[in-house]
């Protein structure tokens, strides 16, 4: 039994479950300026982004580049590529839908052109893993910020967001792309409730 226990114990260490996401938290202004907007404007930023034990995402990229370059001549700079090119393909989708589904009926648009403006900055990521014997879930931390679409010199409110978990049901997330849209599919619906829930009071 006691080894039955410690296995268990292990499982859950890997998996990440010392890593507490409380959900969104208002640490700026507040939303009231959002009460009766249908539309909002959304930017994504990746300016600066730390990941996993690296402090600049440049310097994670690098590592796993050269390291897959090493196994497989060519593997690395696709890897690259496809990290860069999940964000408007894969993690922005995913984020605009859920908020969309959960918004209760304000739309958030890329781009759009919206009275105000709500820039969702990336500032952390852990990939997770997924090795069919353990796996990790995906946790990144946000930052939003809201502004009036023609004043962007200081928020009108912040929504921090820290290990919100990304991890798919059943198992089959073993491409570090689907773990990590699936955080910021959960940020979103997360989101899109605490500021619907918000403007109601």
């Amino acid at each position: 039994m006691k080894t039955i226990g410690y296995f268990l114990f292990s499982v859950f260490i890997i998996m990440g479950v010392g890593s507490v996401y409380a959900g969104p938290k208002l640490t700026k202004g507040n939303l009231a300026f959002l009460k009766g907007q249908k539309n909002i404007s959304v930017e994504f930023d990746y300016s600066n982004v730390a990941v996993g034990k690296f402090k600049a995402e440049e310097d994670y990229i690098k590592k796993k580049t050269e390291e897959y370059n090493k196994k497989e001549p060519g593997r690395g700079d696709k890897w690259k590529e496809s990290w860069y090119n999940d964000r408007p393909s894969r993690f922005e989708p995913k984020f605009l839908e859920l908020f969309n589904e959960n918004s209760d009926g304000l739309k958030a648009e890329k781009g759009g052109s919206a009275e105000y403006v709500m820039v969702v900055k990336t500032t952390y990521i852990d990939p997770g893993y997924n090795v069919g014997v353990s796996k990790k879930p995906a946790y990144a931390n946000f930052k939003v910020e809201f502004f009036k679409a023609n004043d962007r010199g200081n928020p009108l409110a912040e929504i921090i967001m820290l290990n919100v978990p990304g991890s798919q049901f059943g198992g089959f997330d073993f491409d570090t792309g689907t773990r990590i849209s699936e955080c910021y599919g959960k940020g979103a619906k997360d989101l899109a409730r605490f500021i619907a829930k918000s403007v109601k009071k």
